[in-house]
């Protein structure tokens, strides 16, 4: 079993002051994350799973051993498994939401939400995992280590999706091949 560092061993504790740390250094990219992977009930933003992710490794953080970089792994872990589960409610219930509400959008110059939109759109187009390992190490920085245990999939298995979502990429855009990743 390995070892808790300091920031994990606090959480555990219920220190404050580490849970404000593994927040600032993981939420953002978890929604960033969640944001661009499609959600099973058009009424639930990624913010809410997010903080429905939070809720469950405050939960169980018991049981987690690791790192504070481990910890990214498993936070994401437990949001696909969130996503999974209610994408199983939502095909049980079969509900539609009657308007779908646009995010807020975030401040910034104008040719970022142009760049935004085109890198949502070129994902959308990828396989869902070529679009989730993707979008884990370019889009929002995780590792491969990382990436492979919030998919829950082999490290190999990350770096050949993440090597085929980008030459499909590369074909979207006409850019040859060794240019991208």
């Amino acid at each position: 079993m390995r070892d808790d560092d300091r920031t994990v061993a606090a959480a555990k504790q219920g220190d404050p002051d580490a849970w404000r740390e593994l927040y600032r250094a993981h939420a953002g990219r978890l929604v960033v994350w969640l944001q661009r992977r499609p959600l099973a009930d058009g009424a639930v933003t990624a913010e809410d799973v997010a903080a429905e992710t939070w809720l469950t490794a405050a939960s169980k953080i018991a049981g987690f051993a690791g790192s504070s970089d481990e910890f990214a792994g498993w936070l994401f872990g437990i949001s696909r498994n969130l996503e999974a589960n209610a994408r199983r409610r939502d095909s049980r219930r079969r509900t539609t939401p009657l308007a779908e509400v646009e995010p807020d959008p975030v401040p910034g110059p104008e040719p970022a939400y142009v760049a935004q939109d085109w890198v949502r759109s070129a994902l959308s187009g990828l396989p869902e995992r070529e679009r989730d390992v993707v979008t884990c190490l370019d889009v929002i920085g995780l590792d491969v280590a990382t990436t492979a245990t919030a998919l829950g999939i082999s490290h190999v298995a990350v770096r050949v999706a993440r090597h085929r979502g980008l030459k499909r990429l590369r074909g979207l855009v006409g850019v040859p091949s060794g240019v991208m990743g």
